[in-house]
């Protein structure tokens, strides 16, 4: 699940980059931002055009995609598993005696 999850994420972020790019400028670019033409930044368009509406669809689901692949990592094992508690110490091995010669 996660996979095809990964699999969407990923096209939906490349159309949306792709449907980004392909909008027309609103006229006045960064000009409009320091004070020329303010009507066209705070929506002087008026109704949203196919490609809007198609970027708008691309978030949502980029969005949704993204919380979803969050949720399911929080939720999934860990690679790195936790270091084991120390378990008591083996007990030392009994002592070898020393071999008796014969004299």
């Amino acid at each position: 699940m996660t996979a095809l999850i990964t699999v969407v994420h990923v096209v939906v972020s490349f159309v949306l980059i792709l449907v980004i790019l392909l909008q027309a400028g609103k006229g006045g670019g960064m000009g409009a931002a320091f004070g020329g033409g303010s009507q066209t930044v705070f929506g002087g368009r008026g109704a949203q055009t196919f490609l809007g509406k198609v970027t708008s669809v691309c978030a949502a689901i980029f969005m949704i995609t993204s919380l979803t692949l969050s949720y399911l990592s929080t939720r999934s094992s860990s690679v790195v598993r936790p270091a084991a508690a120390p378990s008591a110490p083996a007990p030392a091995p009994a002592p070898v005696p020393a071999p008796v010669s014969k004299p």
